[in-house]
């Protein structure tokens, strides 16, 4: 222990005690694997309080520094020191527009942030193994709960100002910053400025999994479809899809459109005549699909943007990310 040096000054012990295990680990005094000094040996050689320790080893384990190994102690896990802070993200699933918020996320981090990132894709007990199984190992957690129901009990052990959002908020997580969409109003509006072309079709179709997909989207078609007296349908299934002319189709699924598509070339039939398509979150490949695919989607790159400018700043905003049309030649 003679590597840790705390002095009276204005420096706060804690991080003191930081900074000579630092030291210690430039100096090759700790090396990966060696075991640290125990919180109660550190408070009774210098006089100093439980918690002071605890902060300090709580930082470094925060940073993946030095990991506790439960009725052994603390050990160095890594002789890196440049990481700052690590940032744990746990994403519903892996697909492109999860990757651009990912890409606008990590772009945004100062070098010295550390992320990782864990998929519970839409099942409550990943979520809550991976949460719990995180606890202090992060500076910051960041939470895309999905449709997942009742998990503030899991979400509630980490620090409060720990935690952030992304893209859905849950009645029972109102309190928690976060960066999300408003599925509701944003399919409402973006379905309104397409009225003119909707109303030349029969019938309006959505394509909705409920297991996965944000409710707030079923009711935002729901009321445009029934505000505007269109005749609409939603199928749950997607494992039968057969379209129908003069009937268009909102797809938020790829696999969906794409098999739309391909029924739509064997019959011979021509997009945004014989049917419409309008698709749920832009991807390049909708750019040039069908020579362009008409989407609802947020900005994920900007998303994620958004998101690692407010832990910089330690902001406890709830931000709105605008939902926007872009109309191209598939309705």
């Amino acid at each position: 222990m003679s590597f840790i040096s705390i002095k009276d000054t204005g420096v706060p012990k804690s991080r003191q005690i930081v900074t000579s295990i630092e030291q210690a680990i430039l100096n090759k005094e700790l090396v990966k694997g060696s075991k640290l000094p125990t919180i109660n040996s550190i408070r009774l050689r210098f006089s100093i309080s439980r918690d002071t320790v605890l902060h300090a080893y709580g930082e470094l384990k925060a940073r993946g520094i030095i990991q506790s190994v439960a009725g052994k102690g603390f050990y160095l896990i890594k002789e890196d020191i440049s990481t700052s802070k690590r940032i744990l993200l746990v994403f519903d699933e892996l697909n492109p527009f999860k990757k651009l918020v990912y890409d606008g996320f990590k772009t945004n981090c100062n070098p010295d942030v550390e992320v990782d990132i864990f998929f519970h894709h839409f099942n409550r007990d990943i979520l809550r193994n991976t949460i719990v199984n995180s606890i202090g190992n992060y500076s910051y957690y960041v939470i895309m709960p999905a449709n997942i129901q009742d998990i503030k009990g899991f979400v509630s052990h980490l620090p409060k100002d720990t935690v952030y959002l992304l893209d859905q908020i849950h009645p029972d997580l109102k309190d928690f910053p976060a960066v999300y969409q408003n599925f509701e109003k944003g399919v409402y509006q973006c379905l309104k400025k397409l009225q003119s072309k909707i109303i030349k079709y029969q019938k309006l179709i959505l394509f909705f999994d409920k297991t996965k997909q944000p409710i707030a989207i079923y009711k935002g078609f729901i009321s445009f479809c029934r505000d505007l007296h269109i005749d609409f349908q939603v199928i749950e299934s997607i494992d039968k899809i057969a379209i129908k002319k003069n009937t268009a189709y909102l797809t938020l699924e790829d696999a969906t459109l794409i098999t739309i598509v391909k029924q739509l070339q064997s019959k011979g039939w021509k997009m945004a005549k014989d049917i419409g398509i309008i698709s749920y979150n832009d991807t390049k490949l909708k750019e040039v699909l069908s020579d362009g695919i008409t989407v609802i989607s947020a900005d994920f790159m900007d998303m994620g943007k958004q998101l690692a400018t407010m832990i910089a700043g330690n902001s406890s905003e709830k931000i709105e990310s605008k939902i926007n049309l872009t109309l191209r030649q598939s309705i």
